[in-house]
């Protein structure tokens, strides 16, 4: 199960310098991006903030100079920089922007190859929202700024994409775009092309992904939470006490059922809450083994943002993850790799926020975390195709097929996990009400396929495989 220390950690994110933040370009080939006769450029000017600051003031504008409309929601754009201390945690914001801040998302990642000049960057993204750009046509201004979580003064003389001298808004190649994975515009600093291929280490033939390798996968096909089918298939519907969650919540075993949507059979936690601990009831399955470590873990969830009945605010979390148990504090054999979904915030965040965490290890008492993650704040309600895969280098995360974070050989597991999914609520501060309410969280599938790192268009194919020849479930995952 997860520990209680989870739910310290975001409220103590700031003070915690040993928590890092992640999404690492995984490309291998020194490219340097067009920036001429591309179907994008970035203009960049730099705001008020001088060579040492408090906070950094990248504004930006997109322009679209092909001959096509371009969706935003296409579009990244990239902003690099030197961290000022190792393992800094810096924060994103937006002041203003023609297309709506709320349009506008911000996460940090590190560099594969750092350089002298750069070793993180700010990554700009754009939500459904933005629309899109018409030919000649820009996004107008996006005045966005970052600071370190301590709020400490930060050197900006040193970074790749700063120009102290751009005041007014000129194409800046020093900074890059990328349009639906391809880059096309600006270099990136050097070997650190940011373009993926979605491929990340050539593992296997696509028309073969780790067919031969062993597997789990189950498609939920149950009858009820009782269904001994179940507990043969090596899974647990939990309902012994304890956290994460609220002080006196209960684990519900009957909140966890299934049913068929479109053919498939989804699995859906549900839970719920009254406004106090007692009322409080949250839902978890989780694999009886800890047999799983490196490969690929692949589930379809569906998170959502509003309740299924009664008012909403809740600061709820809906996950996937992996985990073994902390046999001591700081005990370097842990390892917990989550996606975990925060609705309606919570954690000292206001509004929705999805994070994927990869851990080294923790001491509940006093608090001490030894973690990455990557975060990104929009909403991601509706179902979502989620893959990590661990080798022996890394912990990659995908979302819908896209890049979302790498993190280190550091946070890599030195024992075998379980696989699982739970909902529960971090508290009670979110909505001070005793009204009862009630959120879901649904899942279709779970895929693990051991020492085998596929991509995500892998990781569909071979569900396809699975769901073509009529099999619901398959373990060949062996034991130890």
């Amino acid at each position: 199960m997860k520990s209680l220390a989870k739910s310290r950690l975001r409220a103590a994110a700031a003070a915690a310098a040993t928590v890092a933040l992640g999404c690492t370009a995984l490309a291998a080939v020194p490219t340097t991006a067009s920036a001429a006769g591309g179907p994008l450029a970035v203009q960049y000017r730099t705001g008020a903030s001088g060579a040492t600051a408090d906070q950094s003031e990248p504004w930006l504008k997109v322009r679209n100079t092909g001959s096509t409309s371009v969706q935003l929601s296409d579009v990244k754009v990239r902003y690099y920089f030197k961290g000022d201390a190792v393992g800094e945690v810096y924060r994103f914001a937006c002041s203003w922007a023609v297309k709506g801040c709320g349009n506008i998302t911000g996460t940090f990642g590190t560099l594969a190859k750092p350089t002298a000049t750069a070793d993180r960057y700010l990554e700009i993204g754009f939500t459904p929202g933005a629309g899109s750009l018409a030919p000649g046509a820009d996004t107008g201004d996006m005045q966005l700024r970052f600071y370190r979580a301590n709020w400490q003064t930060l050197t900006q003389s040193d970074d790749y994409s700063f120009g102290a001298g751009s005041t007014a808004y000129g194409d800046w190649s020093k900074v890059t775009a990328q349009l639906g994975g391809a880059t096309v515009w600006g270099t990136a600093p050097e070997g650190n092309d940011p373009t993926d291929p979605t491929d990340p280490t050539d593992p296997t033939d696509p028309t073969d992904p780790g067919e031969n390798g062993p597997a789990l996968f189950d498609d939920f096909n149950y009858s009820g939470h009782s269904d001994p089918q179940i507990a043969a298939h090596g899974w647990s519907v939990r309902s012994n006490a304890g956290g994460p969650g609220v002080p006196g919540a209960t684990w519900a075993p009957d909140k966890v059922t299934f049913a068929t949507q479109s053919g498939n059979s989804i699995m859906n936690l549900e839970t719920s809450t009254a406004g106090t601990g007692e009322s409080t009831k949250q839902t978890e399955i989780l694999t009886q083994s800890m047999k799983f470590r490196n490969g690929t873990y692949a589930a379809r969830v569906k998170f959502n943002d509003a309740p299924k009945s009664g008012p909403d605010g809740d600061h709820l979390v809906q996950t996937f993850f992996t985990i073994n148990d902390l046999k001591a504090p700081m005990a370097d054999d842990y390892a917990e790799y989550d996606f975990e979904y925060l609705p309606n915030g919570g954690w000292g965040e206001s509004g929705n926020i999805l994070y994927t965490t990869s851990w080294e290890t923790y001491r509940p008492d006093p608090w001490e975390a030894i973690n990455q993650h990557t975060e990104s704040r929009q909403s991601y309600a509706g179902w979502h195709d989620l893959v990590v895969t661990i080798d022996n280098n890394a912990i990659t995360y995908y979302i819908d097929g896209q890049l979302f974070g790498t993190h280190g050989a550091a946070y890599l597991p030195e024992r075998g996990m379980s696989i699982n999914f739970n909902q529960w609520l971090i508290d009670l501060a979110g909505l001070t009400s005793t009204t009862p309410r009630a959120y879901d969280q649904q899942v279709d599938y779970v895929l693990h396929v051991k020492d085998h790192v596929l991509t995500p268009a892998q990781v569909n194919a071979k569900v396809g495989a699975y769901r073509a020849a009529g099999t619901t479930f398959q373990d060949t995952v062996p034991a130890g």
